[in-house]
C-alpha cells in the first residue's frame, strides 16, 4: 500500500499532462473553472453528474463511448474528415476532456460559454458521405453523440467505478440520464431520454442506420500512438473492459462483445487498475478542485496557492 501511495509526483504529473493536454495539468480552461463566475453551475455540487465524472472509470467510459459513436456511419464521417486524432490522439482527447469537465464543474457563464465554443467548432464539420450529407449541428446527429456518451459513462460508473446507490439511492442511473441532457441540450440536441431505460430505448431505435465500424479503427482504439510501455499496459486493460460495456444494441457493429456477453475478469481487473490510480493519485481532480474552491468547499489549488493563477 505505501509503494502505492508513493507514487513520484512526475508520475502524477504525467498523467494529469496526458488527459489534459497541458504540462502542468491545469491548462487555462481548468483555472477558469475557479476564476470564471461565482454559482455552482449546471450541476450540483457533489451531486450525481459531478460523481460520475469525477470517477476515474470515465478512462473506460471515454473508450466504449467511441467504440459506440463510430458506429453511426455520419458521426464517423465527421470524425475522419474533420480531426487529427490519428496525426494527434492526445489532443482530441484534452478537448473532449475540456468539453466534459468545463460543463460539469464550471459556473453557469463558463458552461454556456464552452457550449457556444464547440457550437461554433460544429459549424464547419458539414460534408456528405455515400450520397448522404452530415453536419455536427444536426440535432439528429448531435442526439446519438449524446445517447453513446451517456450509455458508455453509465455502464462503466456501474462497472468499474464506484458504487453510487449507498449515496444517491438506486435511482441515481435515471437522474444521471436526465441531468447530463442539459449539456447536449446545450448544443442543440432535441428529443433526448430521461431514464436509463428511456436511454436503451433510443439507442435500439437507431439500430437500421449503424454501419460496422472499420477494423482500422478498432485497431487504433485498442492500441493508440503515443503510449509509454507501462501505460501501454494499462490502456490495454481499460479498452479490454470496455469492449464489453459498450451496449448490446450497438456492439455487434462495433465489433466488441458488449455487455452481458461475460468479460467478468477483464471488468475486474480494470476495477483494480481504477483503484490502484486512484489511490495514488489522491483526493479529486484538477478540475474539481478548481470548482470546489470556487465554491467555497475546498481549497485553494497548487497552482492558485503558489501564485500562478494569472
Amino acid at each position: 500500500m505505501r509503494a502505492l501511495t508513493a507514487l513520484p509526483d512526475a508520475a502524477r504529473a504525467a498523467f494529469r499532462s496526458r488527459v489534459s493536454g497541458d504540462p502542468t495539468g491545469a491548462p487555462d480552461w481548468v483555472r477558469d473553472i475557479a476564476r470564471v463566475g461565482t454559482g455552482p453551475g449546471w450541476f450540483e455540487p457533489d451531486g450525481v453528474v459531478w460523481r460520475v465524472h469525477g470517477d476515474l472509470s470515465t478512462l473506460v467510459g471515454g473508450v466504449a463511448a467511441l467504440l459506440g459513436q463510430a458506429a453511426h456511419p455520419l458521426a464517423l464521417a465527421g470524425v475522419q474528415r474533420h480531426s487529427a486524432y490519428r496525426e494527434d490522439p492526445w489532443k482530441r482527447l484534452a478537448g473532449t476532456a475540456r468539453w466534459l469537465v468545463v460543463s460539469t464543474f464550471g459556473s453557469a457563464e463558463l458552461a454556456e460559454r464552452e457550449a457556444a465554443r464547440v457550437r461554433d467548432m460544429h459549424d464547419s464539420v458539414r460534408g456528405r458521405v455515400a450520397g448522404r450529407p452530415y453536419s455536427a449541428s444536426d440535432p439528429v446527429l448531435l442526439r446519438w453523440v449524446h445517447l453513446a456518451f451517456t450509455d458508455a459513462f453509465l455502464a462503466a460508473q456501474q462497472a468499474v467505478g464506484r458504487d453510487l446507490t449507498a449515496r444517491f439511492g438506486r435511482g441515481w442511473p435515471d437522474v444521471y440520464v436526465a441531468e447530463w441532457a442539459r449539456s447536449a441540450h446545450a448544443l442543440g440536441a432535441t428529443d433526448l431520454p430521461g431514464s436509463a431505460a428511456e436511454l436503451a430505448e433510443a439507442l435500439a431505435a437507431h439500430r437500421p442506420e449503424l454501419a460496422p465500424v472499420p477494423e482500422s479503427l478498432r485497431d487504433f482504439l485498442a492500441a493508440p500512438p503515443g503510449l509509454s510501455p507501462p501505460e501501454r499496459v494499462f490502456y490495454r486493460g481499460l479498452s479490454g473492459a470496455a469492449a464489453h460495456l459498450v451496449s448490446p444494441a450497438v456492439a455487434p457493429c462495433a465489433g466488441v462483445p458488449g455487455r452481458g456477453s461475460g468479460g467478468t475478469g477483464r471488468i475486474t481487473a480494470a476495477r483494480l487498475q481504477l483503484r490502484t490510480l486512484q489511490l495514488a493519485l489522491g483526493g479529486h481532480s484538477p478540475s474539481e478542485e478548481a470548482a470546489r474552491w470556487r465554491l467555497g468547499l475546498g481549497p485553494a489549488p497548487a497552482w492558485a496557492a503558489t501564485g500562478t493563477a494569472a
